[in-house]
């Protein structure tokens, strides 16, 4: 049976808890773990290290754990740095140290639960003439943030203290997709033409361009499954908008998109590039990058991306219809449209264009 966990939240203010609970005490033995109030329910989350650095501040680490879910988050260190000041406007003050992004108007990425987490939980431990200032730190933060797509949400420089529950609850993967099924079911009933959004970032893309909500369906990982589905409950056509490094998998005859099964987004693009007439020079930049962006990047600095990218938004579409007419002996219309980091649409075929706007 799959294994619950806790979100990154939750780690951030068992730590800060742990930290603030040993300035208030007089014994200086470090606490081996604390009880969280998790609105609702309670969790008890070990403390990995902890520290009185001076007299009114002191430092806790815990490690993530989120269960069973494929999160990148495993096992990455969590500090809280708390401090004691004379009381000022508010008892409460969060801070986002190294790791922790920021928005792009300069604040703290903690969010709405988290941040209902930190009060619940800290504020009855504060002494009414003192204020607490809490700064989060993830050593590995900004590393790992690289893996996401957080700037185009307006995050930067590091991971978000975000969620709705403190409770990571992993589904199976046939869990997963047999939720993703029905809810396509649902929507194919309303809309014989959908869109498929890879990713929640491809929901906020469909969002801002317009698109129907009521057609939009996330795919996950499963895209190849559920354009056969899709194929099968009497769909015309199916509009894939995606980032650019999730979906160039298609292009490949990858139609389970998650890194953990197959990664081979730079070897796509780069025999994309070569495909394209560009140069072995031009091969080697993208295979030598680090990730799809930076390779994307590469290819803007040598004027390749408008070919390269539209070669490969035509190719997802005509090797997505291959794959319904293979497995579901069905005819589904496929147009692609890729995004980059930021949201901004890179390329997109023909019929892409003639879904946007039927």
């Amino acid at each position: 049976m799959a294994r619950s966990g806790y979100t990154v939240p939750v780690f951030a203010v068992a730590a800060a808890k742990a930290a603030l609970s040993h300035l208030r005490s007089n014994t200086p033995k470090p606490l081996q773990a604390v009880t969280l109030d998790l609105l609702p329910g309670e969790a008890t989350i070990p403390i990995q290290q902890m520290a009185r650095l001076e007299i009114n501040s002191a430092l806790a680490i815990t490690v993530s754990e989120p269960g069973d879910n494929l999160d990148l988050t495993r096992n990455t260190p969590i500090w809280a740095w708390v401090r004691f000041q004379t009381r000022q406007s508010e008892p409460l003050i969060l801070e986002a140290g190294e790791g922790i992004g920021k928005t792009t108007a300069g604040d703290p990425a903690i969010y709405r639960y988290a941040r209902r987490l930190f009060e619940a939980n800290l504020l009855p431990l504060i002494p009414p003439d003192q204020t607490v200032i809490v700064s989060i730190v993830m050593p590995e933060g900004r590393q790992l943030a690289q893996r996401t797509s957080n700037e185009a949400f307006g995050v930067l420089d590091g991971l978000s203290l975000l969620g709705t529950s403190g409770i990571s609850q992993p589904l199976s993967a046939e869990d997963h997709l047999e939720e993703l099924r029905q809810i396509l079911q649902t929507k194919v009933q309303l809309h014989s033409h959908l869109v498929f959004c890879i990713g929640s970032h491809g929901m906020q893309i469909a969002q801002q361009l317009g698109l129907p909500k009521d057609a939009t369906v996330q795919t996950g990982n499963w895209i190849g499954a559920l354009l056969v589905e899709a194929g099968l409950r009497g769909a015309e056509s199916v509009l894939l908008l995606g980032y650019q490094g999730k979906l160039v998998k298609l292009a490949g005859g990858i139609f389970n998109t998650s890194s953990h099964l197959a990664d081979a987004k730079l070897e796509i693009i780069s025999a994309a590039v070569a495909r394209t007439g560009g140069s072995l020079s031009a091969v080697e930049s993208v295979l030598a990058a680090e990730t799809a962006d930076a390779a994307y990047k590469s290819l803007v600095e040598l004027k390749l991306a408008d070919v390269v990218f539209q070669a490969l938004a035509t190719t997802i579409s005509q090797k997505a219809q291959a794959y319904v007419k293979k497995y579901g002996d069905v005819v589904l219309n496929i147009g692609t449209v890729l995004f980059d980091r930021q949201g901004q649409i890179i390329a997109q075929d023909a019929l892409s264009t003639q879904l946007m706007h039927s």
